[in-house]
């Protein structure tokens, strides 16, 4: 399997956010993703990841990006940061203005984990580009005598079309 892997040094300060969202873009245009819903969620992903690492550790941290085959695949983001404090989701209530990072990352996530790395963490989520795909079934009604059945649209059903997740941690 072919990966493509960019990555991006971010320093410890929260304003590093908005430059990552924004190579981040650059990089997902490159990639041939910038038409896809799916670059939105992984541009979230991203700032929900480096706001983490930023803000709740004070550490500068780096993002990566790994790509699987263009149109297939998985899209893995890693952070890693020095702090070896590990992630800790929160639940945040109606008004709060924090809390909501993780519990965004594993809504929108296929998988997502943390693991030591160095002295510090890489926390990681992955989405895949294939995802479930909705295959439509064609019922057929009685029609005209002439031109034979009506095919009718039936109830989509959900078939598994995920690509495997990377295989393991990159270095």
């Amino acid at each position: 399997m072919q990966v493509l892997q960019v990555q991006l040094e971010v320093g410890a300060d929260p304003a590093e956010v908005g430059r990552a969202r924004r190579w981040a873009r650059s990089r997902l245009t490159g990639s041939g993703m910038e038409d896809e819903p799916l670059a939105e969620t992984v541009v979230l992903l991203i700032s929900e990841l480096v706001t983490n690492a930023v803000v709740h550790t004070g550490c500068p941290a780096v993002l990566r990006m790994l790509f699987g085959p263009t149109g297939s695949g998985t899209v893995r983001v890693e952070v890693a940061d020095t702090s070896c404090r590990p992630p800790r989701p929160r639940h945040a209530e109606g008004g709060d203005t924090n809390g909501r990072g993780l519990e965004l990352v594993d809504g929108l996530a296929d998988r997502w984990g943390w693991q030591p790395e160095g002295a510090g963490k890489r926390i990681w989520c992955e989405i895949d580009r294939t995802g479930p795909v909705l295959v439509p079934l064609v019922e057929e009604q009685p029609g005209d005598p002439k031109t034979g059945p009506v095919p009718r649209p039936a109830a989509p059903r959900v078939q598994s079309g995920a690509a495997p997740a990377f295989p393991g941690p990159s270095s």
